[in-house]
């Protein structure tokens, strides 16, 4: 499969011709100072375009002193904008390059200052943390100061629609099914421990995450909730450049280390960091009571300890070739690895209570556990782009692979109180492997200038395979003995073929709108040890989407969206593996899972605000069929193989029937002042579910969260911020998930011209623990878990960056009805 892509990626490099630059010699400088003062602007931005076609070709940023270069200008007729926070945009047209006139010296370059933005930079007083674009929320993380020392999740809670809990669990608009990407790519990566992963990213690592709640005809299907993007750092800037980023403190701890280098049309970026979650101690308690079919019931107590650690490192190395002025090739490899360990103690009491209430029996005993996990994944991917000469046509081809191998281990004995003795002991290995790749070709046509076509075809090829091995203590021999029965493996190949054709066009000349529709069609082959061949019949899925978008006076905008989603079934909810590391509290996957189909309409409004700020309203309505959630069963008792489990609860995911939550969320920033700013996040929502399950009924909760991200800037040099996030208590098929709040405090000092910077950080310094308690029930069982887990913390960031401080921001490829609005 790489052959043949590789073979249509030369095909189409020899259908379409290497056009050189021709007299790509050319060479632009000058130099950009304040108009009042004299005094150079540092690290402005210029960009050069092509004054036909308005396109953008070349940028750069200045240096210490002002200056700027651009290099390798090919033969044209250009414009020059060059801009700043604070400045008015200045703007030169008609510079031509010629054979005759190779180089143009545009001289001092004067910008004036301004209290006003200009619309190129409406958001700019913000642009630095949340661009809330009309397509998509683009958090950029720089200049988040809390999240400094931390990783991924961090960052993601400070994002509109955005919540995650205290272990990392992510959801977007109240769902948890998204469709993670790396550089706009897929990964394996995602598959298996979500949380894990996110929290082994430093946050130092990220340039920036884009969250695109309605997704159009081009993106994949995958993913009820929308699509989130981690974008990391890549600079564009000629010469060598990077940056390294090292944290410490009481929890965790992280470094990056980037390395950018360009000349002319080549390019080439590596990159490394780690992560570590030092040990930290868990309180837990359980309190279950259960019914079996008589009149028996069960009391189960249980408290213990666990210690555990999580820790990580990435790297990888990327080019970018600009063949020619229409032709580009880049390609990317990655590496990553994850892990966890935890090792806990936990005392548990077994009450046994008769029909009269009259004590059956009463057991106590000690289960000492230890579990571990870990994986490892390896990324590539080449991507070729191709321009013509009437503006937005462009054809895309992209090929990526994928490889993840993953490995669970988890040990347990329980030990009885009162004589010593072994009543069990068990231990598993669950190796697996998890590959994909993806090919798709993309192609945008426009017709006139208000019509736009897309259209393209993908290609996604998964293979699964995971082994569980199970082994139980033969008291007889004292031994450890290999369990046939509890054992089981599986192998799972998923084809994914997907089209899609969307366009984008005006209606009277004022309502701007974008509709398309995918179709992908899924082929499933699995096979389980312990069921042979599973019969899964292919199934098509039509994905239709239509955004409709209107730009008002004073830089309001107004859009209404539908689209529709789906959600696979992932490795790790389809794995068999039974981890039995508590016998009283196991969990599994289920293969026979189908997948979740997901509607969405959203109403949003959005007002760009005179200083800066920005207001942006959403309503959402989704309507989600076979949703899947975790679903708990009780069991007096549970056979597994030859075993018997007695007063057991069994957690596996299910398709629970119907789910329809109704939200709105509130972002705001406000600058309140010159040097201080305030942007607040509030989200409500109510929720809706019909198990249609035989055990399980229906159930409604409200559910909100609230945060608020303050900043002060004290001087050019010196700023301080704090953010404090509260999640209410979440309503899921059985009962409720807890509710929390955390919050941080950071300073920040710039360095050495502001080459480099200092921060400190504070997580909830004044509250060691954040406790949680989750309530579930079903069917003769109610349980209520307790946890008191380890949340402060204090760190420090030191950053140091050299070469350019600015990066050349790439071309996003946007539909062209979600520009920023223009008065009518």
């Amino acid at each position: 499969m790489k052959k043949r892509a590789a073979l249509l990626i030369l095909l189409l490099l020899a259908a379409f011709g290497v056009e050189a630059q021709n007299g790509a010699n050319g060479k632009i400088t000058g130099k950009i100072v304040d108009s009042s003062t004299g005094q150079p602007v540092q690290y402005a931005s210029v960009s050069l375009v092509l004054q036909s076609e308005n396109k953008e070709v070349n940028g750069i940023t200045t240096d210490e002193k002002g200056a700027f270069e651009l290099t390798n200008v090919p033969e044209g007729t250009y414009k020059l904008l060059a801009f700043f926070i604070g400045y008015k945009t200045g703007t030169w047209s008609n510079i031509v390059i010629s054979k005759a006139n190779p180089k143009m010296d545009l001289g001092t370059i004067k910008l004036a200052s301004t209290a006003a933005k200009l619309k190129e930079v409406t958001i700019a007083t913000d642009k630095n943390t949340v661009e809330y674009k009309i397509d998509k929320t683009v958090y950029n993380v720089d200049k988040d100061m809390t999240s400094q020392t931390g990783v991924a999740t961090d960052v993601l809670k400070k994002i509109p629609e955005v919540e995650v809990d205290v272990d990392g669990n992510v959801e977007l608009q109240g769902n948890a099914d998204i469709r993670f990407l790396i550089n706009g790519k897929p990964s394996t990566v995602f598959g298996n421990n979500l949380a894990d992963v996110l929290q082994s990213i430093p946050a130092s690592q990220i340039q920036s995450i884009e969250v695109i709640t309605s997704p159009g005809a081009k993106y994949d299907a995958e993913g009820t909730a929308g699509i989130i993007n981690i974008i990391l750092k890549k600079n564009r800037a000629e010469g060598i450049h990077g940056n390294t980023s090292l944290s410490g403190g009481t929890r965790l701890e992280n470094g990056s280390f980037n390395l950018d280098g360009r000349k002319g049309n080549f390019g080439a970026h590596a990159y490394v960091s780690g992560n570590a979650q030092l040990t930290s101690t868990t309180i837990n308690s359980l309190n279950r009571t259960g019914q079996d079919t008589g009149s028996t019931s069960s009391q189960l107590n249980q408290n213990g300890t666990s210690n555990f650690r999580r820790e990580g490192y990435q790297t990888g190395v990327g080019i970018d070739w600009e063949i020619s002025s229409k032709d580009n090739i880049n390609a990317d490899f990655g590496y990553n690895y994850f892990s966890n360990n935890s090792v806990g103690i936990t005392n548990s009491a077994t009450i046994l209570t008769g029909p009269s209430g009259n004590i059956l029996s009463d057991m106590s005993d000690i289960i000492n556990g230890s579990s571990n996990f870990h994986q490892q994944t390896v990324d590539g991917d080449i991507a070729y782009k191709r321009t013509f000469n009437k503006k937005d046509q462009e054809l895309n081809v992209l090929l990526t692979t994928s490889s993840t191998n993953n490995y669970s281990y988890y040990m347990q004995t329980q030990q009885a109180m009162a004589n010593d003795s072994i009543v069990s002991s068990s231990y598993a290995n669950n190796p697996g492997v998890s590959k994909e790749t993806d090919i798709s070709v993309d192609y945008t046509q426009p017709v006139t200038d208000d019509i736009l076509i897309e259209t393209g075809a993908k290609t996604q090829l998964q293979d699964i395979t995971s082994t569980s091995n199970v082994y139980l203590l033969d008291p007889l021999s004292d031994d450890y003995s290999y369990s046939n029965t509890q054992s089981s493996s599986l192998e799972y190949k998923s084809n994914i073929y997907a089209g899609y054709l969307s366009s984008d066009f005006k209606l009277f000349k004022w309502l701007n709108v974008k509709t398309g529709i995918r179709y992908e069609y899924t082929n499933i082959n699995a096979t389980y040890s312990t069921s042979g061949n599973v019969n899964i019949q292919p199934y098509g899925t039509w994905v239709p989407s239509v955004a409709f978008s209107h730009a008002f006076k004073n830089n309001q905008t107004l859009k209404l969206t539908y689209s529709r989603r789906l959600q696979r079934p992932g490795y790790n909810s389809l794995n068999p593996f039974i981890n039995a590391g508590d016998p009283q509290n196991i969990t599994a996957g289920n293969p026979a899972l189908q997948p979740e189909i997901g509607d969405k309409i959203e109403l949003g409004y959005n007002k760009f605000l005179d200083k800066g700020g920005n207001i942006n309203l959403t309503l959402f309505y989704r309507d989600n069929t076979h949703d899947i959630q975790p679903y708990t069963t009780y069991y007096p008792a549970y056979k597994i193989g030859d075993s018997t489990y007695t007063n057991v609860s069994l957690t596996v995911p299910e398709n629970i029937g119907h789910e329809t939550n109704i939200g709105l969320n509130i972002f705001g920033s406000i600058p309140v002042k010159k040097k201080f700013n305030i942007r607040t996040n509030l989200s409500f929502y109510q929720r809706y579910i019909s198990t249609g399950l035989s055990t399980g009924g229906n159930i409604s909760g409200f559910n909100y969260r609230l945060n608020m991200n303050a900043t002060y800037q004290f001087s050019k040099t010196l700023s301080a911020e704090a953010f404090a996030n509260y999640n209410s208590t979440r309503i899921n098929a059985q009962g409720t998930y807890p509710a929390f709040f955390t919050y941080n405090f950071a300073i920040r000092k710039q360095l050495f011209n502001e080459k480099a910077s200092l921060a400190i950080t504070a997580t909830n310094p004044f509250n060691y623990y954040v406790s949680q308690t989750t309530n579930l029930s079903g069917q003769n069982f109610a349980l209520l878990i307790g946890r008191q887990l380890p949340y402060q913390s204090f760190g420090f960031n030191f950053t140091y960056k050299f070469g350019k401080l600015e990066f050349k921001k790439e071309k996003e490829v946007e539909d062209p009805n979600l520009n920023p609005p223009q008065d009518n």
